[in-house]
């Protein structure tokens, strides 16, 4: 029998799942998580670096999907100076490191899709 079958949900934090694929896409499901802990693989990021890494991505979505992740333990926030302006970095907790060999697989298989049915560009 597989794990997630052994029970009908799967509880974690309080919270109930259908199963363990149902809990990790709500932990990092969505169009912008993956790719924040994607960015943030490499080191810690400040807020403006992920901005303008991530391009599209508006600053309050920015916002948001960082305190969920921080609140689901994947990224933490650290705060330096207690006076504007203050400095605060983004990095991945070792929660969210033991996530990286699915990011991995991740790209690796978007690059696959790219190479066979389509291009890598540049914006104009």
């Amino acid at each position: 029998m597989k794990d997630e079958c052994k029970g009908d949900y799967v509880k974690v934090n309080g919270k109930i799942y259908p199963c363990s694929v149902s809990l990790t896409m709500d932990l990092v499901g969505g169009k912008w998580k993956a790719v924040i802990l994607y960015h943030l693989m490499d080191g810690h990021k400040r807020f403006s670096e992920l901005c303008r890494e991530m391009g599209t991505v508006t600053e309050m979505t920015l916002s948001l999907q960082l305190k969920q992740l921080e609140k689901d333990g994947l990224v933490f926030r650290k705060v330096y100076g207690t006076k504007p302006p203050i400095k605060v970095i983004y990095g991945l907790t070792d929660f969210g490191k033991s996530f990286i060999p699915v990011l991995e697989s991740i790209t690796k298989w978007g690059n696959q899709i790219v190479s066979e049915k389509g291009e890598f560009v540049n914006a104009d």
